[in-house]
């Protein structure tokens, strides 16, 4: 299992990959906002 800080380090990665120019291409980009949306679902569970 990840530790807390990976995970959130990921997570603004992708944040960041996300709001990036280069981003055009749409599956990628809906490939990107699921991954995102599924860390967040992660982060929120461990603090239940």
């Amino acid at each position: 299992m990840r530790s807390e800080e990976e995970v959130r380090e990921q997570y603004e990665f992708l944040k960041e990959q996300l709001e990036s120019d280069e981003m055009r291409h749409e599956g990628v980009r809906k490939l990107f906002t699921h991954y995102r949306r599924a860390l967040g679902w992660v982060l929120e569970e461990e603090h239940m």
